[in-house]
């Protein structure tokens, strides 16, 4: 049985339900999460040194995915089920979609704030969504542990450098899906990208 996606206003209260493809045809605004797992590993450089880099899971979209196959997005998006707040939802889905679970986290998932996008795609679908992006750091001893990609949900996830992915999705913004970057700059949100989210928030067309 289709999950109902919960439909609400653009204050994020709650108007309604609908089946998901029933809201992707209309462009139902609905409620939505963002997940980013970011880790910060020793590695090596290529003049030899070794240093710590921040970097962050993403995923390459299935081509099976009914929009956005095969674009780039952060390491989980998913919708909250009915009766389920968006902490409940978040912890559940990670794991069914990456292999990771909130165990393998410092701290639990948190929410660092939310947008309204809406995206019109090619196949006639419409993504409009109140997302929440909410972020996590990967404990020290679980650096080492890979994703395991759900090959319904992504083809595959790999751990990149958070600069060198925002410095990417400015130069190349066609290869990440609509929502990515606007929820990048929430989950990034600091001193430490400061200047890079400048550039990106300048050059942003939602």
């Amino acid at each position: 049985m289709e999950d109902k996606l919960i439909l609400v206003d653009e204050q994020d209260r709650e108007t309604g339900r609908a089946g998901k493809m029933e809201a992707h045809e209309k462009g139902l605004l609905h409620r939505a999460f963002s997940i980013f797992i970011f880790r910060r590993a020793l590695l090596d450089n290529p003049d030899g040194t070794r240093t710590f880099h921040d970097q962050l899971l993403i995923q390459q979209r299935a081509e099976g995915k009914y929009h956005s196959a095969g674009l780039w997005a952060n390491s989980c998006c998913s919708h909250p089920r009915e009766g389920e707040n968006l902490e409940e939802a978040a912890a559940r889905r990670l794991p069914e979609e990456t292999g990771f679970t909130v165990e393998d986290l410092e701290s639990p998932l948190e929410e660092k704030g939310a947008f309204l996008y809406k995206a019109d795609f090619d196949n006639g679908l419409t993504e409009h969504e109140f997302d929440h992006v909410f972020v996590g750091q990967l404990k020290g001893d679980r650096l080492d542990k890979a994703p395991s990609p759900n090959p319904e949900e992504a083809s595959q996830m790999m751990f990149l450098d958070v600069d060198e992915i925002m410095i990417d999705v400015l130069k190349n913004p066609g290869k990440y899906a609509a929502w990515f970057l606007p929820a990048l700059l929430i989950a990034t949100d600091g001193e430490e990208y400061g200047s890079l989210n400048k550039e990106a928030s300048a050059r942003m067309i939602y």
